[in-house]
């Protein structure tokens, strides 16, 4: 690192425990990313051509940062973000690369303000503070360091050394970039993840649509319950095919439900039909993540659930620019209630791992670490989006390990768009986890031989374990 990042960020202020931070954190820097979860998009790999301008790189595909400057009254559309009614929007990389730069204080103390200076400096060799002054210099330099072969992806995966890692793809998707890479001979490892979200969710749009054509790719019938199961098993070992370990499921809720073939048929009639309503489409989701689950415990995939995100809490923006566009907003979620129906189900299961993530961190060390910390199936994800951050980092830590240890957790995974920003994402949290283990061994709460296996568990193990990779 170098003058925009210290050596010694996110470790302890008391020097006796920073000195043990420091320490743990030599054994594990260098360990491999292992990346089991995030929405990278596998063209990169499978093309491997240059990336475009720094502004189409670094901000406009990501709602960390066009949010904020959002919220300070910067429009999308001066900002590159695309329109569905086809309006022009600012295409000059280097005027979008400007109002980034004029704005970058809004970001001061963020973790989008650390991983965009860890990558200005690490990858691009940028040592000046971002401003306007420097916006033109910032950019020319990182316009031309894309330019050159060490910089396309394939390079920057080996550069940023991961082992492994899964893009996220739906359940209606061809995978021909999967396939392409799978072809080329390149020795990259890059996986798939199942997620079934726009065929298992009623109020997805095209959700019929979206069935019928999910039929039409298996040859099964998903006119009928059964027809449609089978189609989903005929996806995810497709997917497999292509190294998938996981599924994702984003929903509005934890909730879950595990009804008899009967009625689950009947539900699924009505779905089907449009004849069903809110409290339908509720049950429905829930009953899903049930069958998936007990689909895991057939095929060996992890089940990732994602709840508590409201969607699109814009219309204007949703209908303007459509999904992804940063207003997803945290919401109130319930576990222990919700996922009573899965766990009595299949939560005793030992063959099933079931990770769970929540953007509403008061259920940390009430329902989560409690759930996490007995049953089998259980583990905890880290924290996660809008608290993928050294604060954020930092309450998962202390609000779980009582109760439900380290070995109920599966590492860090860093969930991102932005390929970039995979080194700074997981050094961070790397960073962090040193620094909680170094808090435990100078309270004498832990051994410090213990320490540096955990500093490696965390870093490395535990999420190529649970995913299985």
């Amino acid at each position: 690192m170098n003058s925009l990042v210290h050596p010694d960020v996110l470790f302890p202020a008391e020097n006796s425990v920073r000195s043990i931070a420091r320490a743990l954190y030599q054994t594990v820097s260098d360990l491999p990313i292992i990346s089991p979860h995030g929405h990278t998009d596998p063209r990169w790999y499978a093309l491997d051509e240059p990336f475009p301008d720094p502004a189409q790189l670094l901000i406009v595909p990501d709602h960390y940062i066009f949010r904020m400057l959002f919220s300070q009254g910067i429009r999308l559309e001066g900002l590159g973000v695309r329109r569905l009614d086809g309006s022009p929007v600012e295409a000059d990389g280097r005027r979008i690369w400007k109002i980034f730069a004029e704005n970058y204080h809004l970001f001061r103390a963020t973790p989008t303000r650390l991983w965009m200076d860890y990558v200005l400096s690490s990858l691009f060799g940028i040592t000046e503070p971002l401003d306007a002054k420097t916006a033109d210099s910032t950019y020319d330099r990182i316009a031309e360091k894309l330019r050159l072969p060490e910089y396309r992806p394939r390079a920057l995966f080996k550069r940023f050394n991961i082992e492994v890692i899964a893009t996220t793809e739906g359940a209606l998707d061809d995978l021909r970039w999967h396939k392409m890479i799978c072809e080329s001979g390149w020795d990259g490892r890059v996986v798939t993840a199942y997620r079934p979200d726009a065929v298992v969710d009623p109020d997805f749009e095209g959700f019929s649509a979206n069935i019928d054509q999910l039929g039409d790719i298996t040859g099964e019938n998903t006119g009928s319950w059964t027809g449609y199961l089978a189609a989903h098993r005929k996806r995810r070992e497709y997917f497999k095919s292509y190294g998938a370990t996981s599924s994702d499921h984003g929903h509005p809720t934890a909730d879950t439900a595990n009804l008899s073939a009967s009625e689950a048929a009947a539900l699924f009639d009505r779905v089907r039909s449009g004849k069903s309503d809110a409290d339908d489409h509720r049950t429905f989701r829930g009953q899903m993540l049930t069958e998936m689950a007990k689909m895991s415990l057939d095929d060996g995939l992890v089940l990732q659930i994602h709840p508590g995100s409201r969607r699109n809490h814009s219309p204007t923006t949703l209908a303007r620019h459509g999904r992804d566009m940063g207003f997803d907003i945290p919401g109130r979620t319930d576990y222990v209630s919700a996922l009573k129906p899965l766990l009595d189900a299949v939560g005793l299961e030992r063959d099933l791992t079931v990770v769970l993530f929540t953007l509403d961190e008061t259920s940390y060390a009430r329902e989560l670490a409690p759930l996490a910390g007995v049953y089998p199936a259980l583990k905890l994800g880290p924290a996660w989006w809008f608290h993928d951050s050294p604060e954020g980092m930092r309450r998962f830590r202390e609000m779980t390990t009582e109760t439900a240890g380290f070995y109920n957790t599966v590492g860090f995974n860093d969930d991102t768009r932005a390929f970039p920003s995979i080194p700074a994402r997981h050094d961070i949290a790397r960073r962090v986890d040193c620094a909680f283990l170094a808090r435990l061994v100078a309270e004498h709460r832990l051994r410090e031989e213990e320490a540096f296996d955990l500093a490696r568990e965390l870093a490395y193990t535990l999420a190529k374990k649970a995913y299985r990779l």
